[in-house]
């Protein structure tokens, strides 16, 4: 009696989770999407090891790891780039793809402090590349304006280069120049680079430089005139108009001067979603 009751019940039990299994399966099954976090980040050293000891070998394939894994259709995980591109750079600063990378991914991609870090480690390793001075001077001036620096290490890269030397050169005079509060020592400065320049391509480049901002000074001296005389300037042209000067001047550069808030002041080029950075 005893054992038809417990293999009474055995069956009963094997019927009843064999229809909830049943059930089961029939029911539509919701997948929603979660997002990976925390993801792991072997320490250099450990990966050395796990490599055979060959640093170099371990921070190629972490690069090539990364830039297939560290993107996708959700989107860039930056805090997994940040940790991983930190542990390329302690395995080899000098690893091209990997400053490419966090220039592009990092720096701007909001991780400016990270990004720029990878960029510097890349500047003192690659002695001979103009590329990371460049990177990391035109990070340093947009995102973090500052200046000084950014046209010290400019000069590093126009050191390294032999063909946009000229070129870097220019824009860290440049980036000096506009620290001057008084435009007038601004000019000064300029023209004093220009004609101290053995370079004839840098030459030129500030002689348009000397020539745009000698154009807004005296644009500024007539609308100074212009104001005792008749009130506000709502547009620049009024200075032709009421003969305060014979014409307006020429930008060698074509971007032209205009009024903002009152005041003259150098058109730059704008480009879309950049020029409203903090």
């Amino acid at each position: 009696m005893r054992r038809r009751t417990s293999l009474f019940l055995t069956l009963l039990a094997f019927a009843l989770f064999a229809t909830i299994a049943a059930w089961r399966a029939q029911q539509p099954v919701l997948l929603t999407p979660q997002l990976v976090t925390d993801r792991v980040v072997i320490p250099a050293p450990l990966l050395v090891a796990l490599h055979g000891g060959d640093r170099f070998l371990t921070a190629n394939l972490e690069t090539m790891r990364l830039s297939a894994t560290g993107m996708d259709d959700r989107g860039v995980d930056t805090g997994y780039l940040v940790r991983t591109q930190r542990e390329v750079a302690r395995l080899n600063a000098c690893h091209e793809d990997n400053y490419y990378l966090a220039n592009g991914l990092l720096t701007w991609g909001g991780a400016v402090d990270e990004g720029n870090e990878v960029l510097r480690a890349a500047v003192e390793c690659r002695f001979w590349d103009e590329f990371p001075p460049f990177f990391y001077g035109i990070n340093l001036s947009f995102f973090q304006r500052n200046n000084e620096e950014a046209a010290r290490v400019l000069e590093i890269g126009a050191a390294r280069s032999t063909q946009n030397g000229a070129a870097m050169l220019k824009l860290a005079v440049m980036l000096r120049a506009e620290q001057f509060a008084d435009e007038r020592l601004a000019l000064n400065y300029l023209t004093q680079q220009r004609d101290s320049s053995a370079d004839p391509k840098l030459k030129d480049m500030l002689d348009k430089r000397v020539i745009r901002l000698q154009g807004l000074i005296d644009l500024r001296a007539a609308q100074r005139k212009y104001q005792a005389e008749h009130g506000p300037l709502l547009d620049l042209q009024l200075l032709v108009d009421r003969a305060i000067v014979a014409e307006l001047p020429t930008d060698p550069l074509r971007l032209g001067y205009e009024l903002r808030d009152g005041h003259v002041e150098l058109k730059k080029l704008k480009i879309a979603g950049l020029e409203e950075q903090p």
